[in-house]
Formats: C-alpha cells, sequence, structure tokens
C-alpha cells in the first residue's frame, strides 16, 4: 500500500500562546496529507470536483500523543486503509522531523458525493487509479 509524506514547518498562527499547536490544526494537516497522497497517484481534488465528485468528511479520529512546537518540522504520513462503494478511509501519522517520534494518529473517513450531495459511487476514474497506483482491490 502505498503511503506518502509531507513535511510542514509549524507556523506561529498555527500556535497559542505557549507555541504549542493547537489541536484543530492536527486536522487541517491531515487534509494536506491527504491531498497530497491523492495527488500523488494522479487524482487532483480540483479536477474531481470538476467533474461533479466531492469527499466531504463524516468520521475524524485524532490521538494526540506529543505537541509540536513552533518552528518544528512535522512529517504528515498518510496512507489510504481502505475504499468501499461510496467511502474511503484515511489513516495518518503525524511525525517529528526525524520520523523518531509519534506526535498524533489518526483517521479521517470521506463519504462521496455529487454537486447535490447526494452519497453516490466512487467514480471508476478513481478506483483505476487507487488499482493501479495503491494495489487496493475493491
Amino acid at each position: 500500500m502505498k503511503r506518502n509524506r509531507v513535511n510542514i514547518r509549524v507556523i506561529y498562527a498555527d500556535t497559542d500562546a505557549m507555541g504549542i499547536v493547537y489541536h484543530t490544526n492536527y486536522i487541517k494537516w491531515f487534509e494536506i496529507g491527504r491531498t497530497e497522497l491523492l495527488r500523488s497517484v494522479g487524482i487532483v481534488y480540483a479536477e474531481m470536483e470538476a467533474q461533479g465528485y466531492n469527499l466531504p468528511l463524516t468520521e475524524a479520529y485524532c490521538n494526540y500523543l506529543s505537541p509540536a512546537k513552533y518552528d518544528q518540522i512535522i512529517v504528515v504520513e498518510t496512507e489510504l486503509e481502505y475504499l468501499k462503494r461510496a467511502s474511503m478511509k484515511f489513516v495518518y501519522t503525524i511525525w517529528d522531523e526525524d520520523r523518531q517520534k509519534a506526535l498524533v494518529e489518526g483517521y479521517t473517513i470521506h463519504a462521496c458525493t455529487n454537486n447535490l450531495g447526494k452519497i453516490v459511487r466512487i467514480p471508476s476514474f478513481i478506483l483505476e487509479k487507487v488499482n493501479e497506483q495503491m494495489q487496493i482491490k475493491f
């Protein structure tokens, strides 16, 4: 299964008064990881939207293990755990720069919808790319 890694430097706006990353920013970084994983296999989210498909979040989980701090480089590691008829689950680990210490672990689940917000099957162009690039059978 393919994993993708993205490095991010923690900026001041991501932290609280103590220089510790504010908890909701990890969910934002999950999105960056997910978007870049999809892009790495040829699925550009903007193009998917232009074709009438969206992946709204239906569930999110985040386990905070150790705080990230201002000016720290973090590594967001993302993989696709499953792809069902109308949903996808991504799992994430956010590491310190050297990948020696896990800071956060979590996952998100996304439904596939059309532009009217109706749940629909994941389109074949996504299934084909996932099967070809990630060796996930569906």
